[in-house]
């Protein structure tokens, strides 16, 4: 299987990272498959030779972005990378400059009052509750996405509450969001953070979180 050219392949050129979308497919390849092949294509070593870990390089944990061990980009550093699965749609990314991290999240028409304000900033529910039922849905998957892109792109670090952080509103910052209120664990790096959100098929929301 030609994972790349099976699927959707989106270049994101300010970020310097390249997306790839592959979903509806008869005999859906697994996510390492699918992250594997994406490096191959952009480094030109076989996908069989990528290495990819899921544990952190702190605590062991499986959380955070996917390192990859081998191979190295062309300057002799490692590439960022990582990967989401929702239902029979997987999103990987892969960048050589900046961290990144990708989020995946089913839109729900309800999701529940305590999930919401667990999740969400106070701003974030406003926006949302001026929004018709499909809309809303629509957006706060997109928001969830993004925030979880995020955290795996930051890795290893204390727990932050969601409902803390808040995000512009997608569909109101042209599909490139960013983060309007911050949390101290971030320090000045919140500045940097780039969110580019990815069509997607199905009832679905995906969004690729770069740091620089």
């Amino acid at each position: 299987m030609d994972v790349p050219g099976d699927g959707e392949l989106i270049e994101l050129e300010e970020a310097g990272a390249r997306v790839l979308v592959l979903g509806g497919q008869r005999r859906q390849p697994t996510a390492d498959t699918v992250l594997r092949g994406l490096i191959a294509e952009a480094s030109g070593v076989p996908a069989d030779d990528v290495e990819l870990i899921h544990a952190c390089g702190v605590c062991g944990a499986r959380h955070g972005r996917v390192s990859v061990p081998y191979p190295l980009t062309a300057s002799g550093a490692s590439w960022y990378a990582d990967v989401a699965v929702s239902g029979d749609t997987v999103v990987a990314a892969a960048a050589t400059r900046h961290p990144l991290g990708v989020g995946m999240e089913v839109a729900t028409l309800d999701a529940g009052a305590v999930i919401d304000e667990a999740a969400f900033h106070v701003s974030e529910l406003a926006a949302l509750g001026e929004l018709d039922a499909s809309r809303g849905a629509l957006v706060r998957a997109t928001l969830w996405a993004r925030k979880t892109a995020l955290l795996r792109a930051v890795g290893h670090t204390d727990f932050i509450e969601p409902s803390r952080l808040a995000l512009s509103i997608p569909g109101e910052d042209g599909g490139t969001g960013r983060i309007v209120r911050s949390v101290p664990e971030f320090g000045s790096v919140w500045r940097q953070v780039r969110f580019h959100d990815v069509p997607v098929p199905g009832n679905r929301a995906a969004s690729v979180a770069v740091i620089g």
